[in-house]
């Protein structure tokens, strides 16, 4: 019995350089399908198109990239900048484990929405769910949807800091994309 799953998707790195990972992005249930299907795509990127399953292995019908979002994971011992320890900091003052705030340029326009992440616990690594689709980032970019047009630029960031950062960047042409990469390669 075939059955279909109308998108839209979110793409991210899949197990091995031949795969993509797609994650439905009402439900974030994944599949795993070519990179063939999309050897133009990138990281992030929000996809339209259908996956067909017959049998185990989904295949992807009609697929074009909807956003071009780019998603950029970075473990970094590079000291994290100074919005994320202010917005880290207001969360441990008031007990959260979480925080955002938005930032700004130096015209006072909204030019990134900045989000830390307590470090959790245990063995959980939320980089690496981040990563791996098991923690979506979705959410983070409704929210972010809500005030600005994607595309975006994401980075999830990881240092020595007793948080992980995750930094949406609202105009991934404009001056603080550049200094993003400048400092996070």
């Amino acid at each position: 019995m075939t059955r279909y799953i109308e998108g839209p998707f979110r793409l991210l790195a899949g197990r091995t350089d031949d795969e993509w990972l797609l994650l439905d992005v009402n439900s974030a249930d994944p599949a795993y399908v070519p990179r063939s299907s999309l050897p133009d795509a990138a990281v992030g990127n929000r996809i339209d198109g259908d996956l067909r399953f017959e049998g185990e292995e989904p295949t992807l019908r009609e697929a074009t990239v909807d956003t071009e979002t780019r998603f950029r994971f970075r473990r970094t011992d590079e000291a994290l900048f100074e919005a994320t320890r202010t917005c880290f900091e207001t969360a441990r003052a008031e007990g959260e484990a979480m925080n955002s705030r938005v930032t700004y340029d130096t015209d006072r326009n909204p030019n990134g929405i900045v989000y830390t992440f307590a470090e959790q616990p245990g063995s959980r690594d939320l980089f690496v769910e981040f990563r791996d689709g098991a923690k979506p980032l979705e959410p983070l970019l409704a929210r972010a949807a809500d005030g600005a047009d994607p595309p975006f630029s994401v980075w999830v960031l990881d240092g020595d800091d007793p948080f992980l950062a995750v930094y949406i960047v609202l105009g991934p042409d404009g001056v603080l994309e550049r200094t993003m990469r400048d400092t996070y390669g």
